[in-house]
């Protein structure tokens, strides 16, 4: 496979082979198991982690954090539900990937989700090295530190996913495959 996405997939039978049946031929596998595929899961996953360090150790300290806190909630979670809903589509329908996905509304999707990534994870950032830091080093446990670190570094990562993801889609809706 030469392309990054699912060139080919509409050839393969949908579903589970069992014996002499198949079973879930409603999900489309290749879809699922293709590099585009692999993509989506990765920036679904990065989400997910973000927003389980945000909600566990950063609510707790949110009067100290800031807007920080609310923007890389808000971020994770629009970005989450779209990408999910994105996800569900190209995993039932293999004609929804081909119109979405060569569709400017992919592109655009990502070229933004993107740009909020960033942007959030420099807020969040600066606000791990000059406030979270010195309390960390003065009070004992304060774990919300390294959490909200790992969470902007999760952050820059999956800004960087959808950077890729924006630039593949982008030649999809340009047609070079």
């Amino acid at each position: 496979m030469a392309s990054f996405g699912v060139r080919g997939v509409s050839e393969q039978p949908f579903g589970i082979k069992i014996g002499c049946c198949r079973v879930c031929t409603c999900i489309n596998f290749g879809f699922v198991l293709s590099r585009a595929g692999m993509l989506k899961l990765m920036q679904l996953g990065l989400a997910m982690l973000c927003e389980g360090l945000l909600i566990q150790y950063g609510l707790p300290y949110a009067e100290s954090i800031g807007q920080a806190l609310t923007s890389l909630l808000a971020t994770t979670g629009h970005c989450f539900s779209t990408t999910s809903i994105l996800f569900l589509c190209y995993c039932f329908s293999d004609k929804s990937y081909s119109l979405i996905r060569q569709s400017l509304f992919e592109t655009l999707y990502n070229a933004m989700a993107c740009c909020m990534y960033f942007s959030s994870a420099s807020y969040m950032g600066f606000i791990c090295i000059v406030w979270l830091h010195p309390q960390f080093l003065v009070r004992p446990g304060f774990w919300a530190y390294p959490a909200m670190t790992a969470t902007y570094y999760m952050a820059y990562a999956a800004g960087i996913l959808h950077a890729i993801d924006a630039l593949i889609a982008l030649k999809h809706f340009r047609g070079n495959r």
